[in-house]
This record gives C-alpha cells, sequence and structure tokens, in this order.
C-alpha cells in the first residue's frame, strides 16, 4: 500500500463540509417509525425542560355562584418536573485505506462511490441514534419508565412519568387470567380497564402475539358472532369494537439490532410483546431533542447557520489522540415527553416464555 500523506487529512473537512453533512442529515428522509405519530418529535432550546404532567383532561367544573360573589379559586392539576435531556452518540472511524482512497480518487466515479459509501455510514449511524429515542419512546408508553444509560460512563438514569398505579394491570399476577388460558374474557377486561379510564380510549398499541390470541379467543367470537365457530378479520372486530365504544386495535412488532461485545448482533422489540396500551386521540407525548455539546461548540462558527442544524447532528472529523483516526459521528441529545402518563392503561395481558 502506497505511504500515506498524513497532511492531506486534513482536506476531510473540504470534501465534507460540515454544513454540509449537517444539510444532509436535516434534509434526509428517514423511514417513518410508528413512535413520531404519538410522539411526535420536537426541537427544544435548552438541554433542561419543565415537563409537566398534565393531571388529566377531564374538566373540572366550576359551580354556579351569584352575581357580585367571589369566583371560585382553582387549582392547577399539572406538577413539575425538570428532565435531564439524555445524550446518545455512536461513531464509525474510516479506515486508512478508504481515507486514502477518498484523497485519491483515481476517477469522478471513484470518487463519488467513496463518499457515497461515507454517506451510507452516515445514515447508519443518524438512524441508530434515532432508534435509540423511538425505543425510548415505547418504553415510556409500555411501562411509565425510560432507562437511559451514559455512553461514557456506562452509569444508569431511570425516569418515572408517574403513571397511576390503577392505570396498570398485569394479568400474570395471582388471581389474574391471562388471555393465552381458555377461561380469558379479554373484551370484559378491557371494558372494566376502560371503566378506570378519566379520557375515552379510541386506541390501542400491542404485539400480533396478542391480537392473534385476542381473535382466537372463544369468548371474544361469541362477542362479536354469537358462536366461536367463525374467522375473526380485522374489520369486523374494528366495527364490534367502535360499536361497543371500545378502543380499535394496532399491532407493532418492527425491531432493532444491538451489536455486542464481540461484534455479533441482537434483535430486540420496540414494544414489549407483552404490552397492551390503551389511549385517547390525543398523542400522549413528544420525542424532546435538544443542543448537542457539538452543536454548541459551532455557536461562533459563523459558516453554519442555525437553520442547517436538525435533530440529530453529525461530524467528521480527526482524532489526533489516541486513537488516531478520522471518524463519522451522529450525536442526539433527547427523551420522550409524556404528559398523556396520567391518561393511558398499561396492561400485561400474556406471560412471556
Amino acid at each position: 500500500m502506497p505511504e500515506l500523506n498524513l497532511q492531506r487529512f486534513a482536506s476531510i473537512s473540504e470534501l465534507f463540509p460540515q454544513k454540509s453533512v449537517l444539510d444532509y442529515v436535516r434534509d434526509r428522509q428517514y423511514p417513518a417509525m410508528v413512535g413520531d405519530t404519538l410522539f411526535t418529535p420536537r426541537w427544544v432550546q435548552t438541554l433542561k425542560l419543565d415537563q409537566v404532567y398534565a393531571g388529566n383532561r377531564t374538566p373540572v367544573i366550576a359551580h354556579v355562584s351569584a352575581f357580585n360573589s367571589e369566583a371560585e379559586i382553582g387549582s392547577r392539576e399539572a406538577s413539575k418536573k425538570a428532565l435531564e435531556l439524555a445524550l446518545i452518540k455512536r461513531k464509525m472511524q474510516i479506515d486508512e485505506e478508504d481515507l486514502y482512497a477518498l484523497m485519491n480518487p483515481r476517477d469522478a466515479a471513484e470518487a463519488d462511490y467513496l463518499k457515497n459509501r461515507v454517506y451510507d455510514d452516515i445514515d447508519v449511524l443518524t438512524q441508530g441514534v434515532l432508534t435509540q429515542v423511538e425505543k425510548m419512546s415505547m418504553d415510556a408508553l409500555a411501562t411509565g419508565k425510560v432507562t437511559v444509560v451514559d455512553p461514557d460512563t456506562k452509569q444508569q438514569a431511570t425516569f418515572d412519568y408517574q403513571v397511576p398505579t390503577e392505570h396498570q394491570a398485569d394479568l400474570t399476577g395471582k388471581g389474574g387470567t391471562t388471555w393465552d388460558t381458555d377461561s380469558a374474557d379479554p373484551i370484559k377486561d378491557i371494558i372494566g380497564w376502560a371503566d378506570k379510564m378519566d379520557v375515552e380510549a379510541t386506541r390501542v398499541l400491542t404485539s400480533k402475539k396478542i391480537y392473534r390470541l385476542l381473535t382466537q379467543n372463544a369468548n371474544v367470537l361469541k362477542d362479536v358472532y354469537g358462536t366461536s365457530t367463525r374467522t375473526l378479520g380485522q374489520a369486523d372486530f374494528d366495527a364490534f369494537m367502535q360499536a361497543q365504544g371500545l378502543p380499535v386495535i394496532r399491532t407493532y412488532d418492527n425491531k432493532y439490532r444491538e451489536q455486542n461485545a464481540d461484534g455479533t448482533y441482537t434483535a430486540h422489540r420496540y414494544l414489549p410483546e407483552d404490552a397492551f396500551v390503551m389511549m385517547p386521540d390525543d398523542n400522549p407525548g413528544e420525542k424532546l431533542f435538544g443542543p448537542t455539546p457539538e452543536e454548541i461548540g459551532l455557536a461562533s462558527d459563523s459558516t453554519v447557520q442555525k437553520q442547517s442544524i436538525g435533530n440529530v447532528f453529525v461530524t467528521i472529523y480527526n482524532e489526533t489522540k489516541d486513537p488516531v483516526g478520522t471518524w463519522e459521528k451522529a450525536t442526539a441529545v433527547a427523551l420522550p415527553s409524556f404528559p398523556g402518563a396520567t391518561e393511558v392503561f398499561q396492561a400485561k395481558p400474556i406471560k412471556l416464555a
């Protein structure tokens, strides 16, 4: 391999100017995630936020008063808690052989090919960061808690969104009847859970495993058709649930991969397979993104405009300390907000093997 000209390494910033990289990530359309439809992404100005836990959307009645009397004094149900947004980051190294080829392409076609490979890496890193935010959002929705791990210290922090205990049910415990047993009566369970909510539950997010158990359950079939011998399709099930004033059920079974220490990968679900979450029409929360340390460091850089920066900050840089190399890094500061925590019902109707 030809001797590398280390003086040329600085020109990586010429090939991939920071503004161009940020513009690419901001404008890139990545595959939509279910969590984005429930927790709308939003950028906030600071690393701290006052997270307001809305008590619930059930209105508090104003009593009738006589003329010239003092108005009733109301109280604010919402409590406030300062949450520190979680730092999420991942990087990949451009190896020396590829870096040399980038600096010394044999023709324009090779130059484009090599640059596109770097942008492919950027896509992978960015989607990895967005995957983590999706997982946190589904953890909040399914369990009411999110655990984040500091990527440097490996210390854990758990955020508890304080879902009311009366809005949680675990049929796998003592006295419960899980939905994989013949005597289970899921519609009766759902009606009981819906009655405990202060808002109308219009939709459910769960797994295909639980959905299949519902559509094959003898009591459910009798509720819908009056017999347990017919096959229950989604259209009929939706119509029955809506006619009964019950939520329509949808599934989410997408997975992500996690790289292990030995280089192998393990697949995980975003939404736990034993989760059954009831919610109203209103979205339960948001995916909140804040400024990253790298973004703050660019405050004095006139070449990078604020509007160039999206929710994920990506940079390509030279590391002159050990290990020496050229790196691509994606960073985000993010955490789901969950003001609708009091307006969902989280159930665990099956026990996983």
